[in-house]
């Protein structure tokens, strides 16, 4: 990383993002167009790629060696995670999830790291806990570096007496205590947006997900449990178990306010939040109330995407989605130019380099022990 800053500042002159005026970032953006042949080379991915990034929350399960290319010339690595939820016909089992994720492992040499998880639909049964154990040590053995849990805790679970079971049920507290036993870390997707709970709303980042997915819409079902006790079940786990890592998906679920972010992370040192899918909320707040809040914190946010590719979907059009997400992401970060979402303008955070490299590489290296590869 010692020569990093030079290589950054090389890179970002060259693509015209310390010249002065905006015409220079606008004729090089029209020449190397989102998902072009030079867009992928594009000097803004290049400085991308100097920076080793990790993309703390994705999910690959597509065996293509196409990929493993693009993670080789973006120096990238990435969590790649499995999810569990018996509402979604791609994701009722571990399988055929895990061995996707092992192949694309393999395909990928290391760089997609295997994120396990765990079924807790059966959490009443008895050997419940142990039989998760058994199957999560297994995992770690396999290489697992974390283990997801999934917004089913709190948004769709009920115990046999019809109470909607959160998080923290001490019938998961002995996997918690086997997890932070093996290092691991959990990556806890708990509660939604809070456009979850409110009226339908156009301008939301989150309206057209809720549109195409009105079962997970807690607008349309009162009858769910609010937010605020679905994120105090979260705290409760935390603070229960302080040698847990707990990295809070999306945010944490606190996307519409770095306040609700920071008071967390005064009160727990065990806990750190991924961007998955949430950077727009920090377009959407006070540029330099977010600015401030990422240096404060700059140990405790892990650059993440939630880019998704299931084994029938696109290569070209992933690869496409891939490389203008991580080309728009990184000029929001590491620039003051402006990039754009859903037809407004806002202005990136120049953000200092060392706190880019933690954001993009660092804390995933922290949070994620073993993300490297043994020795790391």
């Amino acid at each position: 990383m010692k020569n990093f800053r030079g290589l950054l500042l090389t890179l970002l002159v060259a693509a015209g993002i310390f010249m002065a005026g905006p015409r220079a970032s606008s004729l090089f953006f029209a020449q190397a167009a989102p998902g072009s042949a030079a867009h992928s080379q594009s000097a803004v991915l290049k400085a991308f790629a100097a920076i080793n990034p990790i993309d703390a929350h994705a999910h690959l399960y597509k065996d293509d060696p196409a990929f493993g290319a693009l993670f080789e010339r973006l120096k990238l690595r990435i969590l790649n995670i499995c999810v569990i939820d018996d509402r979604d016909p791609d994701y009722k089992g571990l399988e055929p999830q895990r061995g996707d994720v092992l192949k694309v492992r393999q395909s990928t040499g290391g760089r997609a790291v295997f994120c396990t998880t765990f079924s807790p639909y059966d959490f009443e049964q008895p050997g419940f806990a142990q039989r998760s154990i058994h199957q999560l040590d297994a995992d770690f053995q396999a290489g697992a570096v974390a283990v997801k849990i999934y917004k089913v805790m709190g948004m769709e679970m009920k115990s046999k007496a019809g109470k909607y079971v959160m998080a923290d049920d001490p019938a998961f507290e002995p996997i918690y205590k086997d997890i932070a036993a093996h290092h691991r870390t959990v990556v806890a997707h708990l509660a939604e947006p809070d456009s979850c709970w409110q009226p339908p709303n156009p301008a939301s980042p989150d309206y057209e997900y809720y549109q195409q997915h009105p079962e997970e819409y807690a607008y349309a079902h009162p009858e769910w449990p609010s937010k605020a006790a679905i994120l105090a079940a979260r705290d409760h786990l935390v603070a229960e178990n302080p040698n847990l890592r707990v990295v809070g998906a999306h945010l944490g679920s606190m996307e519409a306010d770095v306040d609700q972010m920071a008071q967390r992370f005064d009160h727990y040192p065990n806990f750190a939040v991924d961007t998955a899918a949430r950077v727009p909320y920090f377009m959407l707040q006070p540029r330099d109330k977010v600015r401030a809040f990422l240096i404060k914190y700059q140990d405790r946010i892990l650059y993440a995407t939630d880019l998704v590719v299931m084994p029938r979907d696109s290569t070209e059009k992933a690869l496409q989605e891939w490389t203008a997400t991580y080309e728009r992401d990184w000029k929001f970060f590491a620039t003051d130019q402006t990039v754009e979402y859903k037809g407004h303008t806002y202005q990136g955070l120049a953000l200092p380099e060392p706190v880019l490299e933690k954001i993009f590489h660092g804390n995933a290296v922290h949070w994620f022990p073993g993300i490297l590869g043994t020795g790391h």
